[in-house]
């Protein structure tokens, strides 16, 4: 289920759940409703709302701390990227196939954008691990002449096997980092909340239009968390600046 049609259903659970205490509030006997009655269920319900607060905050925390980390990894790797190819530029001409090869991994990435396809498509994916394995095999068939390219060919693998690594890292890291189960008990939370808010609202247009702005703050809300928490699609993708940057340039002779 995407992240808008999840905001949707919370926005509709949450204003059914208030016109339910709405409902009730005409069936319940007179008593259940005194001013007691109220100040009883506000203490509950204030309660609630803390619980909702503290797993709201606890949520979002992890998933913005799971959306930084790979906006950290994704600028590592174009840093990695960057640091090859100057390796293999002091390596001199016979280094330029995988220089070539590098530069067309990263200009067929920004191409792409990120997708949500994109890391689940297996043929894909596979098609850009041949591509870094392509480039690391060019860099094995290099034949050194010196001391110093040994080194700068050494560098150069030990980079290329970092960036294959920070890759697969990547990969692992793109499932979602947000426990729906929390996420359903939240809402159920919620809803409690809009039950006594319909139960003791009275009926007026100001009433009614509070309620549902506090919906839509709250499915805003619950949009935002799904959205950090899915950083290759959606309005909160990851940036590719790092990418186009290196492509720069890589681009450069």
């Amino acid at each position: 289920m995407s992240s808008w049609v999840t905001a949707v259903v919370v926005t509709i659970s949450l204003l059914g759940s208030a016109f339910v205490g709405a409902r009730l509030r005409r069936v319940l006997p007179q008593h259940h409703l005194s001013e007691e009655s109220k100040e009883t269920v506000k203490l509950g319900i204030g309660l609630v709302a803390t619980l909702v607060a503290l797993l709201l905050s606890l949520l979002v925390a992890s998933a913005k701390s799971a959306f930084d980390t790979k906006s950290s990894e994704i600028e590592q790797i174009a840093a990695q990227v960057l640091q090859l190819d100057r390796t293999l530029r002091q390596y001199g001409p016979q280094a330029v196939p995988a220089r070539q090869a590098l530069r067309d991994l990263i200009a067929a990435r920004v191409k792409r954008g990120w997708g949500s396809a994109d890391l689940a498509d297996e043929a894909m994916y596979l098609a850009r691990v041949n591509l870094i394995d392509s480039i690391q095999g060019r860099i094995h068939a290099l034949a050194p002449a010196d001391d110093q390219q040994r080194w700068l060919r050494t560098q150069a693998l030990t980079t290329v096997s970092t960036l294959s690594q920070a890759r697969w890292l990547l990969v692992e890291q793109s499932g979602s980092t947000v426990s729906t189960p929390l996420v359903v008990l939240m809402v159920g939370w919620l809803m409690v909340i809009f039950v006594t808010l319909g139960l003791f609202a009275p009926k007026n247009g100001t009433v009614m239009a509070v309620i549902l702005l506090c919906a839509l703050s709250v499915s805003t809300a619950v949009l935002i968390l799904l959205e950090l928490d899915r950083p290759f699609s959606g309005l909160l993708q990851l940036s590719q600046e790092p990418l186009r940057t290196a492509l720069k340039i890589l681009d450069v002779p």
